[in-house]
């Protein structure tokens, strides 16, 4: 088992980078293969908690990442805001920063864009141990390279993240749920495609090929929104379901309810147009479940445990898809691997010492 650090303050956690030769930022752990099977010194933000500046005239907040979404959520949710793109495993303790390390978005990134449409500016720990501020706590900030996003999915590579700052949204007035049942992997592919286009601006638009069905999430005042759900139902049949319903619906999607508690589960980027073959992976392995969000553009995979992953590994890359195994027994990343020099740059740059674990 790794060595753990557990810094309380900002200055501790860069002198625990200094501190060891091999580290690697941990929250947490609600996605456990990201840190799994590591030889490097981990450093804990468990006591890096706390919204240090928030203001909701000007929709922005401030918080160090070990801070749990959950309580992020909650101060939110008093002056009646939130974070438009539904971070998931908040429920089970994920923190901020962890979130933007694995670059996990839930179904609101359809309509809202995802993290990195929503993060302005953050303060860091470099691999020599430097304490660095980068973007701003504004939203009108354009000085300098955009190099926040860079951590957005960036697994602990390029540092450690201390404090970050968000933009953030008024929570709508209400929602409503429709429920479409789709017969068929072209159907499912044409509905998605053709709903998230269409004029109704879906908050979200999620399915399942496992069961047939599609879920789509609207927003607004609730006069409105019959009439939008009415008007969805005259191109596809579909019913609205209860609040009570729709809202255990989207809370599992979050949490990843409809999983295996304890086998693999990754997040594949797609496209529509490699849907019916998604579906088709899933059918054919056995005993895996699928979720698919943000209208086609990311499939979840869910395998039993001790499942064996080589024949996916094998397909998504015939696909030319890349899978991100965040929870379960497997290696963190199955299927088609692209490099970009820009990845390289930014990590020689952040990290010239290389105390943190290389991209792949």
């Amino acid at each position: 088992m790794s060595a753990r650090l557990q810094p309380s303050t900002i200055e501790e956690l860069a002198g625990a980078v200094r501190s060891a030769a091999q580290v690697l930022p941990v929250g947490a752990g609600t996605k456990p293969n990201l840190s799994a099977d590591s030889a490097a010194v981990l450093i804990s933000t468990a006591s890096l908690t706390g919204i240090v500046d928030y203001s909701p005239s000007e929709f922005t907040f401030t918080a160090r990442a070990g801070t749990p979404l959950r309580d992020i959520i909650a101060a939110l949710a008093e002056q009646k805001q939130y974070l438009p793109f539904d971070p998931p495993l908040a429920a089970a303790g994920a923190t901020l920063g962890g979130t933007v390390a694995a670059g996990l978005e839930g179904p609101g990134r359809l309509r809202f864009g995802g993290i990195r449409d929503f993060i302005l500016g953050i303060r860091f720990v470099d691999g020599e141990g430097r304490l660095l501020r980068m973007g701003g706590k504004v939203v009108k900030n354009a000085a300098g390279f955009d190099l926040p996003k860079f951590f957005v999915g960036s697994l602990g590579r390029f540092g450690i993240l201390a404090e970050i700052t968000f933009k953030v949204f008024p929570t709508p007035d209400s929602t409503l749920t429709l429920e479409f049942a789709v017969s068929g992997d072209s159907a499912m592919a044409g509905l998605l495609g053709a709903a998230a286009k269409g004029r109704w601006e879906l908050e979200a638009l999620d399915a399942s090929f496992s069961s047939g069905k599609a879920y789509a999430r609207i927003g607004g005042p609730p006069d409105a929104l019959e009439a939008l759900a009415a008007d969805l139902g005259r191109h596809w049949p579909s019913q609205t379901l209860p609040s009570l319903d729709a809202g255990r619906l989207w809370q599992t999607a979050n949490d990843f309810g409809w999983a295996h508690p304890n086998g693999v589960l990754c997040k594949v980027p797609l496209t529509l147009a490699r849907l019916p073959q998604f579906a088709a992976l899933t059918r054919n392995a056995p005993g895996a479940r699928d979720w698919i969000s943000a209208a086609g553009n990311v499939g979840y995979l869910s395998l039993p445990e001790g499942a064996e992953v080589r024949g996916i590994d094998e397909q998504l890359r015939s696909l030319g898809c890349e899978a991100l195994v965040f929870r379960g027994r497997g290696p963190l990343w199955l299927g088609f691997h692209a490099d970009f020099r820009i990845h390289e740059a930014v990590k020689h740059a952040l990290d010239p010492l290389k105390r943190f674990p290389s991209l792949r």
